[in-house]
């Protein structure tokens, strides 16, 4: 059993969750993990870059000067490449159908096994949560650094289920629930809060330090292929 530990807001140990070996034996193939990465940063382009080329340019269709007489090469069009606005040549133009597919299987295991990695390496911690009643940044930054995460790449995650509060009648959805959570850290460099079933395999490999809410727990066993 891999054990990882809990910590609440001010940093102090206070339990422990276990994760069965079985879990964290994922593998995936080292060109794979690269293909997957690589495809994620193609469809993040906007691919919207555009130049205008000499037909689309607007000009005059006027001689910038005559064709004999002057001692000038001689020239047809001010909309020419080689002159100022003039239209340019092999410049970016918007591209189409630049979308790298990306099987759905081979996802899954490329994610399990940077989690896995990130678990064994104890590079996950998890966080006994209590919701803040305001945005606190200083609370959250007391924790980073007094786990040693200050000045890291740290990545929180959350679940992203429904939960009822108050007299259950009502549902909050995650953005609410997590409000303040977010807030608090938006303000401290080099961190950044999202969802458990939203995490890709590009927010593994660029957060050096992954913090995990208790009641995401279950969402990451999931994740890793649990039930």
């Amino acid at each position: 059993m891999t054990v990882l530990k809990k910590y609440d807001l001010s940093g102090k140990e206070v339990g422990e969750v276990k994760i069965d070996d079985s879990m964290l034996q994922a593998q995936a193939n080292k060109q794979m993990i690269k293909d997957y990465l690589v495809a994620i940063r193609a469809n993040a382009r906007q691919w919207s870059a555009n130049t205008k080329t000499r037909p689309e340019v607007s000009h005059s269709g006027q001689k910038p000067h005559p064709q004999k007489g002057t001692g000038r090469a001689r020239q047809g069009y001010l909309g020419a490449a080689q002159y100022k606005g003039g239209g340019r040549i092999f410049g970016p133009r918007p591209k189409f159908d630049q979308h790298v597919r990306i099987n759905k299987k081979e996802r899954n295991a490329a994610v399990r096994h940077l989690l896995s990695e990130k678990i064994l390496d104890n590079k996950v911690h998890v966080l006994q949560y209590q919701s803040l009643d305001e945005p606190k940044t200083k609370t959250l930054h007391n924790f980073l650094r007094n786990r040693g995460l200050e000045n890291k790449r740290v990545l929180f995650l959350a679940d992203c289920s429904f939960r009822a509060e108050g007299n259950g009648d009502k549902s909050l959805p995650p953005s609410a629930r997590f409000e303040t959570l977010s807030k608090s850290l938006r303000n401290i460099p080099k961190v950044e809060f999202s969802y458990v079933p939203n995490v890709s395999g590009y927010d593994v490999v660029l957060h050096t330090e992954i913090v995990l809410l208790d009641s995401a727990f279950d969402g990451l066993l999931v994740l890793l292929g649990g039930k």
